[in-house]
């Protein structure tokens, strides 16, 4: 790009094709862009939206070529692409974010790594291989606890509880065992009073733009509803956005990035998870921000100005899981009730199938 913007017409690559690349692809739409997703599976939701779409493996190195060949610019829509694959990319098109950002992100031990050389708060961690150092972890952190792995794991998968009296025998074989190089990542349990995220933007010329912290709420170790915005102090709030911020700058980051904090009832802020991509809890900005997320990533990979984040009211943003979505569009008789559906076919349980975004009077 050379400093300079991308032209309309230009064609974003996107890699993966679930919810969070469709609306990102319509966001691009929006301002003039053409986007090429590439994943495995078939009709997948953000290949409805768009005119050009591979369907191939990730490792296949043939096929990502001659993606690479098509497009001006490519980035992702979720951080557990092959690292490879990024990386086979990025040798051929500018990928943002970067391959860096990537391999940090994807990995939790790394994070927290970074994290710590950056004086950032986190949980007590530490690198678990197996049953003794599963052992030692628990004789030195102490329980509660949980156990991850360290790649792949999301909404609840891949980690175990912990208590003083788990058999870490049991707890290891359990998770990790039939991994080809077995490697966990063990973190003490935090007391929080609340989750929250904040969604910082990074265009190459370093200017940033956060979105206000929200509150998170879990069902089953899956965002069920995200309140905008969090029921925090104006001082917390700016510490969080200082945090997100400080991060994507050390990261060298283009695009977005969200970082999932947890509150404590002294008002102490963890980083608990990072993710360079847009996320589920700034999915309200589509419709109570002057500038949605994914406008904002397609902001930031064109050199276009990044937008405003100012919130245009308060919103309360629910998941649509599995056979929530049956009657879906009955919520459209709510006046305050904003919907968005996936197009995904089969409502399988935890899966998710939309969202309503409810638009409240701003406070």
């Amino acid at each position: 790009m050379a400093g300079r913007p991308l032209p309309p017409g230009a064609v974003i690559g996107m890699l993966g094709g679930g919810q969070l690349g469709r609306m990102t692809a319509l966001a691009a739409a929006n301002l003039g862009y053409r986007t090429h997703v590439y994943c495995p599976e078939p009709d997948a939701p953000a290949a409805q939206v768009t005119a050009r779409a591979t369907t191939a493996a990730y490792d296949d190195w043939a096929a990502l070529d001659a993606f690479a060949d098509a497009v001006d610019v490519a980035t992702y829509e979720f951080e557990n692409i092959p690292f490879a694959t990024a990386e086979r990319i990025a040798a051929r098109v500018p990928l943002m974010p970067s391959t860096e950002a990537l391999r940090i992100c994807q990995n939790r031990l790394r994070e927290k790594a970074f994290c710590r050389d950056l004086e950032i708060p986190t949980a007590r961690w530490a690198e678990v291989d197996g049953p003794p150092a599963l052992r030692a972890a628990l004789a030195e952190i102490g329980a509660p606890a949980v156990l991850k792995t360290v790649e792949q794991g999301y909404d609840g998968k891949g980690q175990s509880a912990i208590t003083a009296d788990s058999d870490p025998d049991a707890v290891w074989a359990a998770l990790a065992s039939g991994a080809a190089k077995p490697l966990c990542i063990f973190e003490s349990f935090v007391d929080f009073a609340l989750e929250i995220s904040v969604i910082v933007a990074r265009a190459p010329d370093g200017a940033t733009r956060s979105y206000p912290p929200v509150e998170n709420r879990h069902r089953n170790h899956i965002l069920d509803q995200t309140i905008v915005p969090a029921p925090i102090s104006p001082a917390v709030a700016e510490r969080a956005e200082a945090i997100a911020t400080r991060l994507a700058e050390r990261l060298a980051l283009v695009g977005l990035l969200a970082v999932e904090m947890f509150v404590t009832a002294e008002g102490e802020l963890l980083v608990n998870e990072l993710a360079p991509r847009p996320h589920n809890s700034g999915h309200w900005s589509i419709d109570a921000c002057r500038t949605s997320q994914f406008e904002q990533l397609v902001r930031a990979i064109a050199g276009l100005p990044l937008g405003s984040t100012e919130r245009l009211s308060d919103a309360v943003m629910q998941n649509l899981l599995g056979d929530e979505a049956e009657g879906a569009l009955d919520r459209l008789a709510e006046p305050e009730a904003k919907l968005h559906l996936y197009g995904k076919a089969e409502a399988r349980p935890g899966r998710k199938m939309g969202h309503v975004t409810r638009l409240l009077d701003k406070s």
